[in-house]
């Protein structure tokens, strides 16, 4: 699958595109600060290259990796959400990950919504994990927000991080959880709305 193979995946505020060369910079501030704690940062200039070019090269590759999160008007970006599944992981993965001042305005749970549905509907899925770290507790919201459980049973990457399990597509087609997931998303696109308690990607 070539660059220019990429779906690109439009939402309600957000376009989800292949990661570029130029989208470097906002990744690489993102992996050498604290934020990346949880997904083995913060890293150096090299480990941040290699990993960039790893999220390049994984659509080439496996067929399917992470998208760039974009603003659909500005073309800002946001953050990155998609599948993953590098050497050693047991299963398909979907991960993602927002730029430090960019977290709490809901654009991980749009763009983690809509590249669920695009690999349960066009490619196939029949389910997917997140692998996440134990202390991640703005991931594991998250991921509970999108129905994943954990999964004690379920092989882990490290031994160190817990498994949440995605609903399955004919679990999550139709059903109210995929509504109020709808819902929440159109309350964060409203610029009046203000969400109640801690900040949430």
């Amino acid at each position: 699958m070539g660059h220019r193979d990429i779906p690109v995946l439009e939402t309600q505020r957000l376009s989800l595109r292949g990661p570029d060369p130029q989208d470097y910079p906002n990744f690489k501030a993102t992996f050498a600060s604290y934020r990346s704690r949880f997904m083995g940062g913060p890293l150096n200039p090299y480990e941040t290259w290699m990993l960039y070019a790893a999220e390049i090269g994984h659509w080439e590759i496996r067929g399917f990796g992470m998208w760039m999160i974009h603003d659909k008007l500005t073309d800002e970006t946001y953050g990155m959400a998609g599948g993953w599944q590098p050497a050693k992981w047991p299963e398909r993965e979907i991960a993602w990950i927002i730029w430090p001042e960019k977290a709490g305005k809901g654009f991980a749970l749009e763009a983690t919504h809509a590249c669920r549905r695009y690999f349960y509907n066009e490619s196939g899925w029949d389910g997917a994990v997140s692998y996440l770290d134990p202390m991640d507790l703005n991931s594991i919201r998250l991921a509970e927000r999108l129905g994943a459980v954990k999964d004690k049973a379920a092989a882990t990457v490290a031994g160190d991080d817990v498994v949440y399990r995605h609903p399955s597509p004919d679990t999550l087609r139709d059903s109210q959880l995929a509504h109020g997931i709808e819902m929440e998303i159109g309350h964060y696109a409203d610029p009046l709305f203000k969400p109640k308690g801690y900040a949430l990607d």
